[in-house]
């Protein structure tokens, strides 16, 4: 489950909120780079907005066939915990408390993402 803290200065304590997906629905953290567009090409400033018609971001947890228990239930959500995917910007629905956060169905998941180094090219 992940763990996400929120509060405010003059708020007495802050918040812990666990976020379980549920279904075939995964949380992840987006993962912006304003710079470059999808395939790699830099971006002079008033291009940007136009060319990020995908979201890129990391699992941060998936759906477990169990709710918040002692153990950890496996994965149902088909999509590995930790991996980079593609989703389309439109899909997801947003973590209130934290703006990097969405929670997205697996259907709209169109790409899993690995980063290789140089090294690791053929």
């Amino acid at each position: 489950m992940s763990s996400m803290s929120s509060g405010d200065a003059g708020a007495p304590a802050p918040k812990t909120r666990l976020i379980q997906p549920l279904g075939a629905r995964v949380l992840v953290r987006l993962t912006p780079d304003p710079d470059r567009s999808p395939s790699g090409l830099f971006l002079p400033q008033g291009v940007k907005e136009r060319h990020h018609e995908a979201c890129y971001a990391q699992v941060v947890e998936v759906a477990r066939d169990r709710l918040a228990t002692e153990q950890v239930g496996d994965n149902v959500s088909g999509i590995p915990l930790g991996v980079y995917v593609l989703f389309p910007k439109e899909a997801g629905l947003a973590v209130p408390w934290d703006d990097q956060l969405r929670v997205v169905a697996t259907q709209d998941v169109v790409a899993v993402v690995e980063e290789l180094s140089p090294k690791g090219l053929h």
